[in-house]
């Protein structure tokens, strides 16, 4: 394995700057580097660039791994469709483009783009966020955000004239917006504006509003709702087809509950629409919808934990019972519900999409009885995306690990599945994979079984360069859908795990509720169990051993490289949260409390400085490499946490880092970037950064590797299944 490099860090300023809270001495030496536009923080960050390219850009095997990143990545997207009458709406990238753009198909399949994000910025830095056609399909709102923030800018775009009617609309992050069937008005989300809310919380204080198109949104949308609620209130929002009803949501910060309000705009003027209560003061997650024929349909975790379906009488859905139709399924989660009432139909279907231990199933019931009728027989083992459904067909996205995101059509009226569309380039990528699926079992310190995906070289002899993927919280799974990151370091001859951690979803909500707050430990102890139990078992040792984790999973690795250096070889952080005791001031951090704890509360103070990285790195200590990755324009993670952290392991490691000691510490910056979506070469600089930090602190030699060796073995199912399908 190559030493680290003898290159000196930059100097780091370190201030005597303690606090007492709640009678604890916190200590923050490197505070000031939440400064990020300061001229110090700016100086010593062109230094951590510098230091970081020296060290990176001539590793071996990097031209290499891009050219083949770009290929698995550039087998390109599409997306399922949209309907709207006979026209359908739908996303595609094809091979080689920076960003997926919408398009829209008329009833005889003729295609025309409509948005194309690099038309809207040559750059790639432009990102199209969201979008949501009118009933007719003659009108859509677009989202887009420039340079990685994620404020969005609304507009309004006329599909016939490929004009922009109105817009921009200003501070609509992740709005939804829900159409009135006149085409002429719509439902959105905007926070205020900066003026009237305090510093620092610009991003929050939400209201959910009506707008008429072509009219001042400063100063002619109705407000509708949100005016007394919580400053970190997110709402979800819905019109039936019919356009009588409007449904909506809200939710409090990161919990996973909320309320669920309807209101009658036949009876109440669509300015002022009168709300009834579904749901409130409950501890549950639900989502209402209502059927073509007037009833009111909940998919709720409400007395289920692992989701059910239930009716109830929508003229006074609070009081009156829920009937199940879909009971819960202990085994399985229920995830995704869809209609098909067709007249052509015997009778009305419901398809109900449930994991079940972290692989998808589709089942096919009576909507009024909830009567088991048939199965949807799937590709493989892998996961299942939105099933939309549209008269007596439905549309979903099938993906695994080796297998990218693929649409796939079913018609209720023969039984039959067929491929819909597939990725623009796939035919480019190896008719198999390149190694096995193992599934592993081990205890945590509790006892509690933690279950790890291994993916493995067939050829696997002895212990390999490893790299143990983790996240563990706000109840988040680790889904198996098609990663080139995987498939790119087993090719190279590496082995990829994922640690299936309490704080996720793959066991329901009592899964994430025993790695949140006051158990958040738990999260770190079963990456620790599954990072032994791979080393006991001969898949790798402790000098190949790479953890990775991205923002609530590099909590995850931050926490578990100050708690176990010695396990590790090397660590790969990505958009981290770090600094416990502080990171209710930036980002979006005052909307995690329901899932760390504050520490404006004394006992929660407790929980996050046990285990808060930052606070953790010990002047004696003697830790692993660490490559921290951060965009610049990331508003919800605030790039502040891996700043202060990189500058206290440098500040242990000493300036001259050897072999033996501490390994290295580098920062990785990228401007244009956000938290979320990203252009294909963005993509793909940071992976090639990333895989051959980890593969040359691990000893994987990436020059030397052959592509493709000798298949994937996913028990041959998905082989199969595409011959079957006649390939795609």
């Amino acid at each position: 394995m190559p030493s680290n490099p003898l290159l000196p860090y930059p100097a780091a300023r370190r201030q005597d700057l303690e606090e007492s809270l709640f009678g604890r001495s916190v200590a923050d030496p490197y505070r000031w580097l939440e400064q990020h536009d300061s001229e110090e923080t700016r100086s010593w960050l062109a230094e951590q660039d510098s230091l970081r390219h020296a060290a990176l850009d001539s590793l071996p095997g990097r031209a290499q791994l891009r050219t083949h990143l770009n290929e698995l990545i550039s087998v390109g997207v599409i997306g399922p469709p949209v309907w709207r009458g006979t026209r359908h709406f739908f996303m595609k990238r094809e091979p080689q483009q920076e960003h997926a753009a919408l398009y829209m198909a008329e009833e005889d399949g003729s295609q025309r783009l409509l948005i194309d994000p690099m038309d809207l910025d040559p750059t790639g830095h432009t990102t199209l966020d969201s979008w949501y056609p009118d009933r007719t399909g003659t009108r859509l709102t677009y989202q887009v955000s420039a340079e990685g923030d994620a404020d969005s800018h609304l507009y309004v775009f006329d599909t016939a004239s490929g004009a922009v009617v109105d817009g921009p609309i200003t501070r609509c992050r992740h709005s939804p917006v829900a159409w009135l069937p006149s085409g002429d008005a719509f439902y959105y989300v905007r926070s205020l504006p900066s003026s009237a809310v305090p510093k620092g919380e610009e991003h929050y204080h939400r209201r959910v509003y009506l707008h008429h198109v072509g009219t001042d949104p400063d100063t002619d949308d109705s407000l509708v709702f949100g005016a007394d609620g919580h400053k970190t209130t997110s709402y979800g929002i819905a019109v039936t087809a019919d356009g009588r009803r409007l449904v909506l949501t809200a939710t409090i910060g990161a919990v996973r509950h909320n309320e669920v309000w309807l209101a009658d705009l036949t009876t109440s003027s669509p300015l002022r629409p009168v709300f009834t209560p579904v749901q409130r003061d409950v501890q549950a997650h639900t989502r209402a919808f209502i059927g073509r024929r007037g009833q009111l349909y909940l998919h709720t975790d409400r007395h289920a934990p692992q989701g059910r379906l239930a009716v109830t009488d929508i003229e006074n859905p609070q009081s009156s019972p829920w009937r199940d139709i879909l009971p819960p399924d202990p085994d399985a989660r229920l995830e995704h519900v869809a209609m098909l009432e067709s007249p052509k139909l015997a009778r009305p279907l419901l398809l109900a999409g449930r994991n079940r231990h972290t692989f998808s199933e589709i089942t096919v019931h009576d909507l009024a009885t909830g009567e088991h009728l048939d199965d949807i027989e799937l590709p493989g083992p892998g996961i299942v995306g939105e099933i939309r459904a549209r008269g007596h067909e439905a549309w979903f996205t099938y993906t695994d690990p080796f297998t990218p995101p693929t649409v796939f059509h079913w018609d209720a009226l023969t039984g039959t599945r067929t491929i819909w569309a597939s990725p623009p380039g796939r035919k480019s990528l190896p008719s198999r994979p390149p190694g096995a699926v193992h599934h592993l079992n081990c205890a945590s310190p509790d006892g509690t079984q933690i279950r790890v995906t291994v993916f493995a070289p067939h050829s696997r002899r002895g212990p390999l360069p490893t790299i143990l993927y983790g996240y563990g919280g706000f109840g988040l799974s680790l889904a198996p859908a098609y990663n080139p990151e995987i498939l790119a370091w087993v090719e190279a001859g590496g082995v990829y795990a994922v640690a299936h951690v309490r704080g996720g979803d793959e066991g329901g909500p009592q899964w994430h509720a025993a790695g949140a707050r006051a158990n958040k430990q738990k999260s770190v102890d079963d990456f620790h169990a599954a990072a032994e139990s791979l080393i006991r078992g001969g898949w790798t040792t402790s000098s190949q051993l790479v953890i990775s984790g991205e923002s609530n999973g590099g909590l995850l690795v931050g926490a578990a490289l100050t708690q176990r250096p010695d396990l590790y070889r090397a660590v790969l952080c990505g958009a981290p949260v770090l600094d416990m005791a502080r990171y209710e001031r930036f980002g979006l951090g005052p909307s995690w409390t329901v899932e760390y704890g504050s520490a404006e509360v004394e006992e929660e103070l407790g929980w996050l400085m046990s285990y808060s990285p930052y606070h953790r790195v010990n002047a004696e200590g003697v830790y692993p490499a660490v490559l921290f990755s951060v965009s610049e324009g990331d508003s919800m993670v605030d790039p502040m946490h891996a700043r202060k952290m990189c500058a206290a392991l440098q500040h242990v490691a000493g300036c001259r880092p050897t072999p033996g000691d501490n390994g290295i510490v580098l920062l990785r910056r990228e401007p244009g970037a956000g938290h979320g979506a990203r252009s294909m070469s963005l993509t793909v600089g940071l992976l090639v950064d990333q895989l051959a930090f980890a593969a040359w602190q691990s000893g994987l030699p990436l020059e030397s590797s052959e592509r493709y060796g000798d298949g994937f073995d996913a028990s041959g199912a998905a082989d199969r299944q595409h011959a079957q399908d006649g390939g795609s």
